[in-house]
């Protein structure tokens, strides 16, 4: 059994089993799924994040794999991934509590607890109107640079993320958003991965996902480029010259991507 409690659920629990307690915890639920359960409760008026893992069962691990996805099987990969991140500089959530019990991949209780990060808004939902008021020029390229830092960071640190999208960028909100004074936050780390390196498929496969993500917000090529730039930290003529076949991919994905979208329109 793996337990660990950091205020104020280590005081809030003393003398309780841990994984009955955190069952008990009632809060808003955002999703409610067999193996998962995702909600946000309130301790002494401050917020949290709670996600518990029930074991999802054999089948349903067989069926991911028979179709190439990595099944989620506990907390424990969220866990990994952010203390990753904090110690190479990424912000990303705090988690507060921590716990595992039980062998069996197939039937394993695990939950974690993360602070709530508030205010904020993603970037989603901060750029959605950029297409219609594009922002400041300076804004917009002090956020290109974090995302790629952000980004750059995480992957050289060994955690590829597998939701590698733009709504997973926080931007906090408690003070007016500059480009000289912004803060940005990288949260939803239940499916990411921890190895030593980032392997390129996985490496190229939170690219893709990052770039899609942000096909309807306006940006042109020079904020591309600058993204680029910043991530590979790497001289530009060199960046374009190794990564030629990725950069390719992506552009010729992105085509596919719009044709579908004005074919179907909203049905996709």
């Amino acid at each position: 059994m793996k337990l660990i409690l950091a205020e104020p659920f280590k005081t809030l629990w003393a003398g309780r089993d841990p994984f009955d307690a955190v069952e008990q915890l009632q809060g808003q639920v955002y999703r409610e799924l067999e193996g998962r359960r995702t909600l946000r409760t309130e301790v002494n008026g401050k917020g949290y994040f709670v996600k518990i893992h029930r074991g999802i069962g054999w089948g349903e691990i067989f069926k991911n794999l028979s179709t190439a996805k990595l099944p989620v099987l506990g907390a424990g990969q969220e866990w990994r991934a952010i203390q990753r991140l904090h110690e190479v500089g990424v912000p990303t959530m705090t988690a507060v509590a921590y716990g595992e019990r039980g062998s069996n991949p197939a039937a394993q209780h695990s939950f974690i607890v993360t602070e709530e990060l508030a205010p904020t808004i993603s970037l989603e939902d901060f750029s959605a109107d950029w297409l219609a008021n594009p922002p400041e020029p300076r804004l917009k390229r002090a956020l290109i640079a974090e995302v790629a830092r952000m980004t750059g960071t995480m992957h050289r640190a060994g955690v590829n993320h597998r939701d590698c999208y733009i709504c997973h960028f926080l931007l906090h909100t408690a003070m007016p958003v500059t480009a000289k004074d912004l803060r940005l936050s990288l949260i939803d780390l239940h499916r990411a991965q921890v190895r030593e390196s980032t392997p390129r498929r996985w490496r190229d496969k939170d690219l893709a996902g990052l770039y899609f993500s942000a096909l309807g917000i306006g940006l042109t090529e020079r904020d591309k480029l600058r993204f680029i730039r910043v991530y590979f930290q790497k001289p530009l003529r060199e960046i374009l010259r190794g990564e030629a076949r990725l950069l390719a991919e992506l552009q010729h994905k992105a085509r596919r991507l719009l044709a579908r979208k004005e074919r179907y329109g909203d049905a996709l």
